[in-house]
Protein backbone atom coordinates (compact mmCIF):
# COMPACT_ATOMS: atom_id res chain seq x y z
CA UNK A 1 0.00 0.00 0.00
CA UNK A 2 1.34 3.47 -0.83
CA UNK A 3 1.63 6.29 -3.35
CA UNK A 4 4.19 6.50 -6.14
CA UNK A 5 7.26 8.72 -6.09
CA UNK A 6 5.79 10.49 -9.12
CA UNK A 7 2.70 11.53 -7.11
CA UNK A 8 4.89 12.69 -4.22
CA UNK A 9 6.96 14.88 -6.57
CA UNK A 10 3.74 16.53 -7.81
CA UNK A 11 3.19 18.09 -4.37
CA UNK A 12 3.54 21.91 -4.47
CA UNK A 13 6.06 21.84 -1.66
CA UNK A 14 8.48 19.91 -3.90
CA UNK A 15 8.10 22.10 -6.99
CA UNK A 16 11.71 23.30 -6.62
CA UNK A 17 13.12 19.82 -6.12
CA UNK A 18 15.71 18.66 -8.65
CA UNK A 19 15.20 14.99 -9.62
CA UNK A 20 18.49 13.34 -10.64
CA UNK A 21 17.20 9.82 -11.38
CA UNK A 22 13.67 9.13 -12.64
CA UNK A 23 11.86 6.02 -11.37
CA UNK A 24 8.46 7.60 -10.79
CA UNK A 25 6.63 4.28 -10.24
CA UNK A 26 8.59 3.41 -7.11
CA UNK A 27 6.04 3.07 -4.27
CA UNK A 28 6.23 5.21 -1.15
CA UNK A 29 4.76 3.75 2.03
CA UNK A 30 6.45 6.00 4.59
CA UNK A 31 8.81 8.94 4.99
CA UNK A 32 11.67 9.41 7.45
CA UNK A 33 14.67 11.59 8.20
CA UNK A 34 17.79 9.44 8.50
CA UNK A 35 21.41 10.48 8.79
CA UNK A 36 24.44 8.21 8.87
CA UNK A 37 24.63 5.47 10.04
CA UNK A 38 21.58 3.91 8.38
CA UNK A 39 21.79 0.47 10.02
CA UNK A 40 18.22 -0.96 10.10
CA UNK A 41 16.35 2.32 10.59
CA UNK A 42 15.12 2.47 6.99
CA UNK A 43 12.48 0.02 5.73
CA UNK A 44 11.41 -0.97 2.25
CA UNK A 45 9.61 1.65 0.11
CA UNK A 46 10.52 4.62 2.33
CA UNK A 47 11.10 8.17 1.14
CA UNK A 48 14.31 9.17 2.96
CA UNK A 49 15.27 12.77 3.77
CA UNK A 50 18.87 13.65 4.66
CA UNK A 51 21.14 16.68 5.07
CA UNK A 52 24.26 14.62 4.41
CA UNK A 53 25.70 15.59 7.77
CA UNK A 54 28.67 13.40 8.61
CA UNK A 55 29.54 12.90 4.95
CA UNK A 56 30.43 16.41 3.77
CA UNK A 57 33.28 16.20 1.32
CA UNK A 58 33.97 12.59 2.31
CA UNK A 59 32.75 10.95 -0.91
CA UNK A 60 33.58 7.45 0.38
CA UNK A 61 31.34 7.98 3.42
CA UNK A 62 28.62 9.46 1.21
CA UNK A 63 28.77 6.49 -1.14
CA UNK A 64 28.58 4.10 1.83
CA UNK A 65 25.53 5.97 3.16
CA UNK A 66 23.72 5.82 -0.21
CA UNK A 67 24.62 2.14 -0.59
CA UNK A 68 23.08 1.40 2.84
CA UNK A 69 19.88 3.24 1.88
CA UNK A 70 19.70 1.20 -1.33
CA UNK A 71 20.16 -2.06 0.56
CA UNK A 72 17.34 -1.15 2.91
CA UNK A 73 14.92 -1.11 -0.05
CA UNK A 74 14.05 2.57 0.07
CA UNK A 75 12.28 4.08 -2.94
CA UNK A 76 13.73 7.59 -2.88
CA UNK A 77 16.54 9.57 -1.23
CA UNK A 78 16.36 13.37 -1.06
CA UNK A 79 19.41 15.46 0.03
CA UNK A 80 19.03 19.02 1.27
CA UNK A 81 22.01 20.65 -0.46
CA UNK A 82 23.74 23.90 0.41
CA UNK A 83 25.49 23.30 3.73
CA UNK A 84 26.99 19.82 4.10
CA UNK A 85 26.63 18.73 0.50
CA UNK A 86 26.71 21.30 -2.31
CA UNK A 87 26.52 18.98 -5.29
CA UNK A 88 25.87 15.25 -5.50
CA UNK A 89 28.78 13.56 -7.31
CA UNK A 90 28.19 11.78 -10.61
CA UNK A 91 29.35 8.46 -9.19
CA UNK A 92 26.55 8.65 -6.57
CA UNK A 93 24.00 9.46 -9.29
CA UNK A 94 25.23 6.47 -11.31
CA UNK A 95 24.98 4.23 -8.22
CA UNK A 96 21.38 5.33 -7.66
CA UNK A 97 20.54 4.92 -11.35
CA UNK A 98 21.98 1.41 -11.37
CA UNK A 99 19.87 0.38 -8.36
CA UNK A 100 16.66 2.18 -9.43
CA UNK A 101 16.73 4.59 -6.49
CA UNK A 102 15.12 7.99 -7.06
CA UNK A 103 17.75 10.57 -6.12
CA UNK A 104 16.62 14.15 -5.41
CA UNK A 105 18.26 17.48 -4.54
CA UNK A 106 16.24 19.81 -2.29
CA UNK A 107 16.86 23.51 -1.54
CA UNK A 108 18.41 23.93 1.91
CA UNK A 109 15.78 26.38 3.05
CA UNK A 110 12.97 23.82 2.57
CA UNK A 111 11.97 22.55 6.03
CA UNK A 112 11.84 18.78 6.50
CA UNK A 113 8.87 19.15 8.86
CA UNK A 114 6.76 20.67 6.08
CA UNK A 115 7.78 17.93 3.66
CA UNK A 116 6.96 15.23 6.23
CA UNK A 117 3.54 16.77 6.86
CA UNK A 118 2.58 16.95 3.19
CA UNK A 119 3.82 13.49 2.22
CA UNK A 120 2.21 11.84 5.28
CA UNK A 121 -1.05 13.61 4.43
CA UNK A 122 -0.82 12.26 0.86
CA UNK A 123 -0.07 8.72 2.11
CA UNK A 124 -2.95 8.91 4.58
CA UNK A 125 -5.32 10.16 1.87
CA UNK A 126 -4.18 7.37 -0.44
CA UNK A 127 -4.73 4.81 2.31
CA UNK A 128 -8.28 6.02 2.84
CA UNK A 129 -8.90 5.84 -0.89
CA UNK A 130 -7.51 2.30 -1.07
CA UNK A 131 -9.57 1.26 1.96
CA UNK A 132 -12.72 2.53 0.29
CA UNK A 133 -11.71 0.72 -2.89
CA UNK A 134 -11.04 -2.60 -1.13
CA UNK A 135 -14.30 -2.22 0.82
CA UNK A 136 -16.15 -1.82 -2.48
CA UNK A 137 -14.40 -4.96 -3.77
CA UNK A 138 -15.33 -6.82 -0.56
CA UNK A 139 -18.97 -5.85 -1.05
CA UNK A 140 -18.81 -6.89 -4.70
CA UNK A 141 -17.43 -10.31 -3.74
CA UNK A 142 -20.06 -10.83 -1.03
CA UNK A 143 -22.87 -9.70 -3.35
CA UNK A 144 -21.54 -12.13 -5.94
CA UNK A 145 -22.34 -14.99 -3.55
CA UNK A 146 -25.58 -13.53 -2.20
CA UNK A 147 -26.90 -13.01 -5.73
CA UNK A 148 -26.49 -16.70 -6.54
CA UNK A 149 -23.26 -16.52 -8.52
CA UNK A 150 -20.47 -19.05 -8.07
CA UNK A 151 -16.75 -19.51 -7.50
CA UNK A 152 -15.88 -18.79 -11.13
CA UNK A 153 -17.31 -15.27 -10.77
CA UNK A 154 -15.19 -14.81 -7.62
CA UNK A 155 -12.00 -15.71 -9.52
CA UNK A 156 -13.00 -13.31 -12.33
CA UNK A 157 -13.39 -10.44 -9.86
CA UNK A 158 -10.07 -11.31 -8.20
CA UNK A 159 -8.18 -11.38 -11.47
CA UNK A 160 -9.81 -8.12 -12.60
CA UNK A 161 -8.57 -6.22 -9.54
CA UNK A 162 -5.22 -7.95 -8.94
CA UNK A 163 -4.18 -9.37 -12.39
CA UNK A 164 -2.92 -12.42 -10.47
CA UNK A 165 -3.88 -15.89 -11.84
CA UNK A 166 -6.14 -17.62 -9.29
CA UNK A 167 -7.92 -20.93 -8.76
CA UNK A 168 -10.31 -22.24 -6.08
CA UNK A 169 -10.54 -25.86 -4.96
CA UNK A 170 -12.77 -27.71 -2.52
CA UNK A 171 -11.46 -29.46 0.63
CA UNK A 172 -10.56 -32.51 -1.51
CA UNK A 173 -8.36 -30.20 -3.65
CA UNK A 174 -10.62 -30.65 -6.66
CA UNK A 175 -10.46 -27.44 -8.70
CA UNK A 176 -13.87 -25.75 -8.79
CA UNK A 177 -12.90 -22.48 -10.51
CA UNK A 178 -9.87 -21.19 -12.43
CA UNK A 179 -8.90 -17.86 -13.98
CA UNK A 180 -5.61 -17.91 -15.91
CA UNK A 181 -4.05 -20.24 -13.32
CA UNK A 182 -1.54 -22.60 -14.97
CA UNK A 183 -3.20 -26.00 -15.44
CA UNK A 184 0.19 -27.70 -15.03
CA UNK A 185 0.38 -26.81 -11.33
CA UNK A 186 -3.19 -28.03 -10.81
CA UNK A 187 -2.31 -31.36 -12.44
CA UNK A 188 0.80 -31.69 -10.24
CA UNK A 189 -1.17 -30.98 -7.06
CA UNK A 190 -3.89 -33.44 -8.12
CA UNK A 191 -1.30 -36.11 -8.89
CA UNK A 192 -2.09 -36.46 -12.61
CA UNK A 193 1.38 -35.12 -13.48
CA UNK A 194 4.38 -36.46 -11.61
CA UNK A 195 6.70 -33.84 -10.17
CA UNK A 196 8.12 -33.44 -6.70
CA UNK A 197 6.96 -30.41 -4.74
CA UNK A 198 6.90 -29.24 -1.17
CA UNK A 199 4.60 -27.02 0.87
CA UNK A 200 6.39 -24.45 3.02
CA UNK A 201 5.43 -21.25 4.92
CA UNK A 202 5.65 -18.13 2.76
CA UNK A 203 8.68 -15.87 3.19
CA UNK A 204 7.98 -12.53 4.92
CA UNK A 205 7.45 -10.00 2.13
CA UNK A 206 4.87 -7.83 3.94
CA UNK A 207 3.63 -7.04 7.44
CA UNK A 208 0.03 -7.78 6.43
CA UNK A 209 -1.68 -10.12 8.98
CA UNK A 210 -2.78 -12.46 6.17
CA UNK A 211 0.86 -13.33 5.51
CA UNK A 212 0.93 -15.72 8.49
CA UNK A 213 -1.68 -17.91 6.77
CA UNK A 214 -0.08 -18.08 3.31
CA UNK A 215 1.63 -21.32 2.30
CA UNK A 216 3.99 -21.72 -0.63
CA UNK A 217 4.15 -24.63 -3.06
CA UNK A 218 7.67 -25.03 -4.42
CA UNK A 219 7.94 -26.84 -7.80
CA UNK A 220 11.67 -26.83 -8.48
CA UNK A 221 12.42 -23.24 -9.51
CA UNK A 222 8.72 -22.34 -9.77
CA UNK A 223 6.20 -21.70 -7.04
CA UNK A 224 2.64 -20.66 -6.24
CA UNK A 225 0.81 -19.71 -3.07
CA UNK A 226 -2.12 -21.18 -1.16
CA UNK A 227 -4.61 -19.86 1.39
CA UNK A 228 -6.95 -22.19 3.29
CA UNK A 229 -10.66 -21.35 3.17
CA UNK A 230 -12.09 -21.88 6.67
CA UNK A 231 -15.58 -21.75 8.11
CA UNK A 232 -16.15 -22.47 11.83
CA UNK A 233 -12.54 -23.74 11.95
CA UNK A 234 -13.38 -26.38 9.33
CA UNK A 235 -11.51 -26.55 6.02
CA UNK A 236 -13.85 -25.81 3.15
CA UNK A 237 -11.31 -25.43 0.34
CA UNK A 238 -8.20 -23.62 -0.90
CA UNK A 239 -7.44 -20.40 -2.78
CA UNK A 240 -4.43 -20.78 -5.09
CA UNK A 241 -2.69 -17.78 -6.65
CA UNK A 242 0.51 -17.25 -8.63
CA UNK A 243 1.89 -13.70 -8.81
CA UNK A 244 4.63 -12.90 -11.28
CA UNK A 245 6.70 -11.68 -8.34
CA UNK A 246 6.21 -11.08 -4.63
CA UNK A 247 6.09 -7.35 -5.37
CA UNK A 248 2.57 -7.90 -6.71
CA UNK A 249 1.44 -8.94 -3.25
CA UNK A 250 0.99 -5.43 -1.91
CA UNK A 251 -0.98 -4.64 1.21
CA UNK A 252 -3.97 -3.74 -0.94
CA UNK A 253 -3.80 -7.00 -2.93
CA UNK A 254 -3.46 -9.07 0.24
CA UNK A 255 -6.51 -7.33 1.68
CA UNK A 256 -8.48 -8.19 -1.48
CA UNK A 257 -7.37 -11.82 -1.15
CA UNK A 258 -8.51 -11.74 2.48
CA UNK A 259 -11.95 -10.54 1.37
CA UNK A 260 -12.00 -13.28 -1.28
CA UNK A 261 -11.45 -15.88 1.46
CA UNK A 262 -14.53 -14.55 3.26
CA UNK A 263 -16.59 -14.71 0.06
CA UNK A 264 -15.41 -18.26 -0.68
CA UNK A 265 -16.20 -19.39 2.87
CA UNK A 266 -19.68 -17.87 2.53
CA UNK A 267 -20.17 -19.67 -0.78
CA UNK A 268 -19.19 -23.07 0.66
CA UNK A 269 -21.40 -22.52 3.73
CA UNK A 270 -24.29 -21.64 1.42
CA UNK A 271 -23.57 -24.65 -0.80
CA UNK A 272 -23.40 -26.97 2.23
CA UNK A 273 -26.65 -25.53 3.59
CA UNK A 274 -28.41 -26.12 0.26
CA UNK A 275 -27.00 -29.64 0.09
CA UNK A 276 -28.07 -30.40 3.66
CA UNK A 277 -31.55 -28.98 2.99
CA UNK A 278 -31.86 -31.16 -0.11
CA UNK A 279 -30.71 -34.20 1.90
CA UNK A 280 -33.26 -33.47 4.63
CA UNK A 281 -36.04 -33.04 2.07
CA UNK A 282 -35.11 -36.36 0.46
CA UNK A 283 -34.85 -38.10 3.83
CA UNK A 284 -38.21 -36.81 5.02
CA UNK A 285 -39.85 -37.69 1.71
CA UNK A 286 -38.57 -41.28 1.73
CA UNK A 287 -39.33 -41.77 5.43
CA UNK A 288 -42.92 -40.62 4.87
CA UNK A 289 -43.12 -42.93 1.87
CA UNK A 290 -41.88 -45.89 3.95
CA UNK A 291 -43.59 -45.23 7.28
CA UNK A 292 -46.98 -44.00 6.05
CA UNK A 293 -49.46 -45.57 3.67
CA UNK A 294 -49.64 -42.42 1.53
CA UNK A 295 -51.66 -42.24 -1.67
CA UNK A 296 -49.49 -42.14 -4.80
CA UNK A 297 -51.11 -39.33 -6.77
CA UNK A 298 -49.89 -36.84 -9.37
CA UNK A 299 -48.80 -34.34 -6.70
CA UNK A 300 -46.61 -36.91 -4.96
CA UNK A 301 -45.16 -38.12 -8.28
CA UNK A 302 -44.27 -34.52 -9.21
CA UNK A 303 -42.64 -33.89 -5.82
CA UNK A 304 -40.63 -37.10 -6.22
CA UNK A 305 -39.50 -36.02 -9.67
CA UNK A 306 -38.26 -32.68 -8.30
CA UNK A 307 -36.14 -34.63 -5.81
CA UNK A 308 -34.75 -36.87 -8.57
CA UNK A 309 -36.92 -39.93 -7.87
CA UNK A 310 -39.11 -41.90 -10.28
CA UNK A 311 -41.84 -43.64 -8.28
CA UNK A 312 -43.39 -45.24 -11.35
CA UNK A 313 -40.70 -47.91 -11.52
CA UNK A 314 -40.98 -51.28 -9.69
CA UNK A 315 -39.04 -51.44 -6.39
CA UNK A 316 -38.29 -53.79 -3.54
CA UNK A 317 -37.33 -52.48 -0.10
CA UNK A 318 -34.16 -53.40 1.79
CA UNK A 319 -33.85 -52.37 5.46
CA UNK A 320 -30.40 -52.68 7.03
CA UNK A 321 -29.43 -52.51 10.71
CA UNK A 322 -25.98 -50.97 11.16
CA UNK A 323 -23.82 -52.39 13.94
CA UNK A 324 -20.17 -52.84 14.95
CA UNK A 325 -18.37 -56.18 14.98
CA UNK A 326 -16.87 -57.15 18.30
CA UNK A 327 -13.09 -57.64 18.23
CA UNK A 328 -11.95 -61.28 18.36
CA UNK A 329 -9.70 -60.49 21.34
CA UNK A 330 -9.00 -57.70 23.77
CA UNK A 331 -6.76 -55.97 21.24
CA UNK A 332 -8.84 -53.48 19.26
CA UNK A 333 -7.36 -52.53 15.93
CA UNK A 334 -6.74 -48.85 15.30
CA UNK A 335 -9.05 -48.87 12.28
CA UNK A 336 -11.89 -50.28 14.44
CA UNK A 337 -11.34 -47.46 16.90
CA UNK A 338 -11.34 -44.94 14.05
CA UNK A 339 -14.67 -46.28 12.79
CA UNK A 340 -16.22 -46.05 16.25
CA UNK A 341 -15.07 -42.48 16.64
CA UNK A 342 -16.12 -41.43 13.15
CA UNK A 343 -19.27 -39.36 12.85
CA UNK A 344 -22.61 -40.81 11.86
CA UNK A 345 -22.67 -38.31 9.00
CA UNK A 346 -19.44 -39.71 7.54
CA UNK A 347 -20.61 -43.30 7.99
CA UNK A 348 -23.92 -42.62 6.27
CA UNK A 349 -22.10 -40.75 3.50
CA UNK A 350 -20.00 -43.82 2.64
CA UNK A 351 -22.99 -46.16 2.79
CA UNK A 352 -25.00 -43.81 0.54
CA UNK A 353 -22.07 -43.59 -1.86
CA UNK A 354 -21.73 -47.36 -2.17
CA UNK A 355 -25.48 -47.89 -2.58
CA UNK A 356 -25.49 -45.35 -5.41
CA UNK A 357 -22.39 -46.96 -6.97
CA UNK A 358 -23.94 -50.44 -6.85
CA UNK A 359 -27.13 -49.10 -8.44
CA UNK A 360 -25.11 -47.45 -11.22
CA UNK A 361 -23.18 -50.68 -11.90
CA UNK A 362 -26.44 -52.65 -12.16
CA UNK A 363 -28.13 -49.78 -14.05
CA UNK A 364 -30.91 -49.67 -11.47
CA UNK A 365 -32.32 -46.65 -9.70
CA UNK A 366 -31.94 -46.53 -5.92
CA UNK A 367 -33.54 -44.38 -3.24
CA UNK A 368 -31.82 -44.28 0.16
CA UNK A 369 -32.45 -42.75 3.57
CA UNK A 370 -31.31 -43.30 7.19
CA UNK A 371 -33.21 -43.41 10.45
CA UNK A 372 -32.02 -44.35 13.96
CA UNK A 373 -29.19 -46.67 12.97
CA UNK A 374 -31.08 -48.15 10.02
CA UNK A 375 -30.54 -47.69 6.30
CA UNK A 376 -33.64 -47.92 4.09
CA UNK A 377 -33.07 -48.65 0.40
CA UNK A 378 -35.56 -48.93 -2.43
CA UNK A 379 -34.04 -50.86 -5.33
CA UNK A 380 -35.52 -50.92 -8.82
CA UNK A 381 -35.88 -54.57 -9.79
CA UNK A 382 -37.60 -57.13 -12.00
CA UNK A 383 -40.25 -59.66 -10.93
CA UNK A 384 -38.00 -62.67 -11.27
CA UNK A 385 -35.56 -63.51 -9.92
CA UNK A 386 -35.62 -60.46 -7.63
CA UNK A 387 -33.83 -62.44 -4.87
CA UNK A 388 -30.79 -62.93 -7.10
CA UNK A 389 -30.76 -59.24 -8.02
CA UNK A 390 -31.01 -58.20 -4.35
CA UNK A 391 -28.09 -60.49 -3.41
CA UNK A 392 -25.99 -59.23 -6.30
CA UNK A 393 -26.74 -55.63 -5.29
CA UNK A 394 -25.83 -56.22 -1.63
CA UNK A 395 -22.65 -58.07 -2.65
CA UNK A 396 -21.53 -54.96 -4.55
CA UNK A 397 -22.38 -52.66 -1.64
CA UNK A 398 -20.66 -54.74 1.05
CA UNK A 399 -17.55 -55.64 -0.96
CA UNK A 400 -16.40 -52.02 -1.15
CA UNK A 401 -17.98 -50.92 2.12
CA UNK A 402 -15.93 -53.44 4.13
CA UNK A 403 -12.76 -51.72 2.92
CA UNK A 404 -14.04 -48.22 3.66
CA UNK A 405 -15.64 -48.93 7.06
CA UNK A 406 -13.83 -51.85 8.62
CA UNK A 407 -15.60 -53.08 11.74
CA UNK A 408 -19.14 -52.25 10.59
CA UNK A 409 -21.72 -54.89 9.69
CA UNK A 410 -25.20 -54.46 8.25
CA UNK A 411 -27.95 -57.07 8.69
CA UNK A 412 -30.58 -56.85 5.96
CA UNK A 413 -34.28 -57.55 5.69
CA UNK A 414 -35.62 -57.76 2.13
CA UNK A 415 -39.24 -57.43 1.01
CA UNK A 416 -41.09 -59.41 -1.66
CA UNK A 417 -41.59 -58.02 -5.15
CA UNK A 418 -45.43 -57.80 -4.80
CA UNK A 419 -45.84 -56.58 -8.38
CA UNK A 420 -43.46 -53.81 -7.42
CA UNK A 421 -45.62 -50.78 -8.12
CA UNK A 422 -46.70 -48.28 -5.45
CA UNK A 423 -46.13 -50.69 -2.53
CA UNK A 424 -43.57 -48.56 -0.69
CA UNK A 425 -45.12 -48.73 2.79
CA UNK A 426 -46.01 -52.41 2.50
CA UNK A 427 -42.53 -53.24 1.19
CA UNK A 428 -40.95 -51.36 4.10
CA UNK A 429 -43.11 -53.25 6.62
CA UNK A 430 -42.12 -56.56 5.03
CA UNK A 431 -38.40 -55.70 5.01
CA UNK A 432 -38.56 -54.53 8.65
CA UNK A 433 -40.34 -57.74 9.68
CA UNK A 434 -37.76 -59.84 7.83
CA UNK A 435 -34.96 -57.92 9.58
CA UNK A 436 -36.48 -58.47 13.03
CA UNK A 437 -36.94 -62.18 12.36
CA UNK A 438 -33.41 -62.47 10.98
CA UNK A 439 -31.95 -61.16 14.25
CA UNK A 440 -33.12 -64.20 16.22
CA UNK A 441 -31.98 -66.79 13.69
CA UNK A 442 -29.22 -68.97 15.07
CA UNK A 443 -27.35 -69.02 11.76
CA UNK A 444 -27.94 -65.55 10.42
CA UNK A 445 -26.05 -64.88 7.18
CA UNK A 446 -26.92 -61.17 7.42
CA UNK A 447 -29.79 -61.28 4.90
CA UNK A 448 -33.35 -62.36 5.51
CA UNK A 449 -35.96 -62.43 2.73
CA UNK A 450 -39.55 -61.86 3.79
CA UNK A 451 -40.58 -64.74 1.52
CA UNK A 452 -38.50 -67.11 3.72
CA UNK A 453 -40.16 -66.10 7.00
CA UNK A 454 -43.55 -67.82 6.70
CA UNK A 455 -43.00 -70.13 9.69
CA UNK A 456 -41.74 -67.30 11.87
CA UNK A 457 -44.64 -65.06 10.87
CA UNK A 458 -47.05 -67.83 11.76
CA UNK A 459 -45.39 -68.15 15.14
CA UNK A 460 -45.48 -64.37 15.62
CA UNK A 461 -49.21 -64.42 14.97
CA UNK A 462 -49.65 -67.23 17.52
CA UNK A 463 -47.50 -65.45 20.09
CA UNK A 464 -50.10 -62.74 20.57
CA UNK A 465 -52.79 -65.21 21.67
CA UNK A 466 -53.35 -64.87 25.43
CA UNK A 467 -53.70 -68.60 26.07
CA UNK A 468 -50.55 -69.38 24.09
CA UNK A 469 -48.66 -66.65 25.97
CA UNK A 470 -49.70 -68.33 29.22
CA UNK A 471 -48.50 -71.76 28.02
CA UNK A 472 -45.12 -70.35 26.96
CA UNK A 473 -44.71 -68.57 30.30
CA UNK A 474 -45.58 -71.70 32.30
CA UNK A 475 -43.19 -73.82 30.22
CA UNK A 476 -40.14 -71.53 30.32
CA UNK A 477 -40.52 -69.44 33.48
CA UNK A 478 -38.24 -71.51 35.72
CA UNK A 479 -35.75 -72.08 32.89
CA UNK A 480 -35.47 -68.33 32.20
CA UNK A 481 -35.07 -67.51 35.90
CA UNK A 482 -32.34 -70.16 36.25
CA UNK A 483 -30.38 -68.73 33.31
CA UNK A 484 -30.63 -65.21 34.72
CA UNK A 485 -29.61 -66.12 38.28
CA UNK A 486 -26.82 -68.58 37.43
CA UNK A 487 -25.57 -66.71 34.33
CA UNK A 488 -25.99 -69.93 32.31
CA UNK A 489 -27.43 -70.41 28.84
CA UNK A 490 -29.62 -73.49 29.01
CA UNK A 491 -32.03 -72.11 26.40
CA UNK A 492 -29.19 -71.75 23.89
CA UNK A 493 -28.01 -75.26 24.79
CA UNK A 494 -31.46 -76.62 23.96
CA UNK A 495 -31.61 -74.71 20.65
CA UNK A 496 -28.31 -76.23 19.50
CA UNK A 497 -29.29 -79.70 20.77
CA UNK A 498 -32.63 -79.54 18.96
CA UNK A 499 -31.07 -78.21 15.75
CA UNK A 500 -28.64 -81.13 15.70
CA UNK A 501 -31.51 -83.64 16.03
CA UNK A 502 -30.74 -84.52 19.68
CA UNK A 503 -27.23 -85.73 18.82
CA UNK A 504 -25.28 -85.42 22.07
CA UNK A 505 -21.79 -85.80 20.60
CA UNK A 506 -22.31 -83.18 17.87
CA UNK A 507 -23.94 -80.79 20.34
CA UNK A 508 -21.03 -81.12 22.78
CA UNK A 509 -18.55 -80.33 20.00
CA UNK A 510 -20.64 -77.36 18.78
CA UNK A 511 -20.82 -75.90 22.30
CA UNK A 512 -17.23 -76.84 23.14
CA UNK A 513 -18.43 -78.84 26.17
CA UNK A 514 -17.46 -82.14 27.72
CA UNK A 515 -20.11 -84.81 27.03
CA UNK A 516 -20.91 -85.19 30.75
CA UNK A 517 -21.27 -81.43 31.16
CA UNK A 518 -23.78 -81.37 28.30
CA UNK A 519 -25.76 -84.29 29.80
CA UNK A 520 -25.86 -82.40 33.11
CA UNK A 521 -27.31 -79.37 31.35
CA UNK A 522 -29.92 -81.44 29.54
CA UNK A 523 -31.02 -83.00 32.85
CA UNK A 524 -31.38 -79.51 34.32
CA UNK A 525 -33.58 -78.49 31.38
CA UNK A 526 -35.86 -81.49 31.95
CA UNK A 527 -36.02 -80.83 35.69
CA UNK A 528 -36.81 -77.12 35.35
CA UNK A 529 -39.46 -77.56 32.63
CA UNK A 530 -40.95 -80.88 33.77
CA UNK A 531 -40.62 -82.10 30.17
CA UNK A 532 -38.75 -85.09 28.76
CA UNK A 533 -36.37 -84.48 25.87
CA UNK A 534 -36.99 -88.08 24.78
CA UNK A 535 -40.75 -87.52 24.40
CA UNK A 536 -41.70 -86.17 20.94
CA UNK A 537 -44.67 -84.13 22.23
CA UNK A 538 -42.66 -82.63 25.08
CA UNK A 539 -39.80 -81.82 22.69
CA UNK A 540 -42.23 -80.11 20.28
CA UNK A 541 -43.82 -78.09 23.10
CA UNK A 542 -40.41 -76.94 24.37
CA UNK A 543 -39.18 -76.02 20.86
CA UNK A 544 -42.39 -74.10 20.09
CA UNK A 545 -42.24 -72.26 23.44
CA UNK A 546 -38.59 -71.28 22.94
CA UNK A 547 -39.21 -69.98 19.41
CA UNK A 548 -42.26 -67.98 20.47
CA UNK A 549 -40.33 -66.53 23.43
CA UNK A 550 -37.44 -65.49 21.19
CA UNK A 551 -39.80 -63.87 18.68
CA UNK A 552 -41.38 -61.86 21.48
CA UNK A 553 -37.89 -60.73 22.57
CA UNK A 554 -37.15 -59.49 19.03
CA UNK A 555 -40.46 -57.59 18.91
CA UNK A 556 -39.58 -55.79 22.14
Amino acid sequence: MGVSVGKVLELPILENAHVLTHFDENPVEWISVIETPVENFVRKHEFVLSTGVGCGEDFVALEKYVQDVIQSGASALAFATGRYIYKIPDRIIQLAEKNQLVLIELPWELRFGDILQEILRLISQEKRTEQRHTEEIRQELINCVLNGKGLQEITTILYHYTTIPVAISDHNKKIRANHHFDRYYIDVLNGTVEQEYKLIPAAPFSDHPLLHFIEKYQFGDNSCYQLTILSNYKKQGYLLFKPESDDQLTWSVLTILEHALTACALYFVKENAIEMTEIRLKDNFLLDLARSDVAIDKTLLSKAQLLGYDLEKPYICLVGKISFRKPVDDHIRSDDHAVRSSSMHSRNYYIQKEVTHAGDVMKRQTMTTFDEGEVIVYLETDPSPYEEMANQFLDLVERRLNDLLAGITISWGISRFKDGYFTFHQSYEEASTALRIGKQQLEDDGRTFFSDTRMNRLLMALSHEKEIESIVEDTLERLIEYDQKRQTDLIHTFIVYNKLNSNVSQTARELNLHRQSLLHRLRNIEQLTGLSLLNADDLFLLELSVRLWMLKKVEK
